[in-house]
């Protein structure tokens, strides 16, 4: 079996990338894809030190103008990816890259668009955010990348709760518990073909029952994934 050649690119620990890994293991010969190449602006980047935990070709790029590393638009190609994933990469993505990988780039944000997007909201700013703001619901959002940060076509959504007395640390963890679970299928499915740009023409491709943000907080991490792939098969 032929499986998709995708790419990984972290700024960061690599828990996304992990996560993406994992469930590629547990789908066994059943996965559309293999995660062939790990890419960070960081040299230190704990993403890279997972990859070569597995043998995974990694590549240091260049962050920027004048920065160190390679283009990251000669290591796609040298290494035939197909398709890209970002998980917690911090630089914006070249244009031509954007272009050249239109419907295979795609990107998980920790919170709902178009809520809380936008250029330097990642990672503990964006739960800030939401704190400041006094929703009840946040969540992720897995969504095509295009030349605007954070307002590619939008695939799916899974709200996540916001519990009196929530810090920063405490909304970060319950809403990654959710981007581990719904992003690497997400991942899956756009490998597999059986989610295009195309498909989320007409806004998400899925999203969760009106429910889901009360009942999570119940449910241990199998039931979650239970609850994501029926709505990913629905």
């Amino acid at each position: 079996m032929t499986r998709t050649r995708l790419a990984v690119l972290a700024s960061g620990g690599g828990t996304n990338l992990q996560a993406i890994l994992e469930h590629f293991d547990r789908l066994g010969e059943r996965r559309a894809g293999d995660v062939v190449l790990v890419a960070s602006d960081r040299a230190d980047a704990g993403a890279l030190t997972r990859a070569r935990a597995r043998g995974i070709t990694v590549e240091t790029v260049a962050g920027g103008p004048g920065k160190p590393g390679v283009d990251l638009a000669d290591v796609l190609e040298r290494n035939d990816i197909e398709i890209l994933a970002l998980a917690g990469y911090l630089r914006f993505v070249p244009l031509d890259v954007v272009n050249r990988y239109a419907g295979r780039l795609v990107n998980v944000h920790p919170a709902l668009l178009p809520a809380f997007g936008g250029p330097g909201m990642y990672g503990g700013r964006v739960h800030d955010a939401v704190l400041a703001a006094g929703v009840a619901v946040t969540g992720v959002t897995v969504h095509f990348v295009d030349e605007v940060y954070d307002r590619g076509r939008i695939i799916a959504q899974w709200p996540v709760p916001v519990v009196a007395g929530d810090d920063r640390d405490a909304l970060a963890a319950r809403v990654l518990r959710v981007e581990h679970v719904l992003y690497p299928r997400v991942v899956d499915a756009i490998a597999a073909g059986r989610i295009t740009l195309a498909s989320c023409a007409a806004g998400p491709l899925f999203s969760a029952p009106p429910d889901a943000e009360f009942t999570m907080l119940s449910r241990n991490d199998d039931c979650l994934a239970e609850a994501i792939d029926r709505a990913l098969a629905g």
